[in-house]
């Protein structure tokens, strides 16, 4: 994608089209499936704290994960697959910055309504599904924060969320507007913008959201920062 940025367009074969689709469906279904499992994790730890660390062990934690990244493979092989399998016909230029599901089914000339199909199948257990549990989870979250007596408990409570909260609907809103309920007269050009929110603008800002926000990470780069005099990460971790 990088290359294709920078070159203004680029040539891709079939077989390596395939393959980029694979891994970025791959990588997109794990993000949502580990955002789902991220959101259960915050609701356990605010709405019952008691029981978190018997419910949240290392061993589930790793099971979860590891689930999240089974299911992303094996449903992203079946859309790669039934992609693979339509007819493309016409001009063989993907006006778009890497190979993506809406672009092909643009030049494709059979099988379309077949991955329109599998495309709205394959949405419930990747997409309805996990925004279903992170609306039902963050409800809970907010009804036990209002119950909370302290206004300083409050604040540190929706701080420790926002993070979470921010990437959920930047990366959800995006993918539901882009693959699930495309708005009438969206062009390709609005498309193309809105698939470099979740596939560059979203990974870009994780580290920041969750890292520069921690508190541990907070005192490393600053220690850093006094070995080796660096005024601008004093100047953005002070902020």
């Amino acid at each position: 994608m990088l290359h294709i940025l920078l070159n203004n367009g680029g040539t891709i074969t079939v077989i390596s089209c395939m393959t980029q689709l694979y891994v970025l469906s791959t990588t997109e279904a794990s993000e949502c499936l580990l955002l789902t499992v991220m959101s259960y994790d915050r609701y356990v730890a605010i709405c019952n704290p008691l029981l978190y660390s018997s419910i949240m062990t290392k061993k589930r934690c790793v099971i979860l994960a590891v689930m999240c990244w089974v299911l992303s493979f094996f449903l992203s092989f079946i859309e790669t697959l039934f992609i693979s399998k339509m007819t493309f016909c016409g001009p063989n230029i993907i006006d778009h910055f890497f190979c993506d599901l809406v672009p092909l089914m643009k030049i494709a000339c059979s099988g379309v309504y077949t991955m329109e199909l599998v495309n709205y199948i394959l949405s419930f257990p990747l997409l309805l599904s996990p925004i279903t549990i992170i609306i039902i989870s963050y409800t809970k979250i907010i009804v036990t924060i209002l119950r909370f007596q302290s206004r300083i408990s409050r604040q540190k409570v929706f701080s420790t969320c926002s993070s979470h909260l921010i990437v959920v609907i930047i990366f959800f809103v995006t993918l539901l507007s882009v693959y699930i309920f495309p708005t009438e007269g969206q062009t390709l050009n609005a498309s193309k913008l809105l698939s470099l929110l979740y596939t560059v603008f979203t990974p870009f800002i994780n580290p920041i959201l969750y890292s520069l926000r921690n508190k541990e990470i907070k005192k490393s780069l600053q220690g850093i920062n006094k070995r080796l005099n660096l005024p601008f990460f004093t100047l953005y971790i002070n902020k």
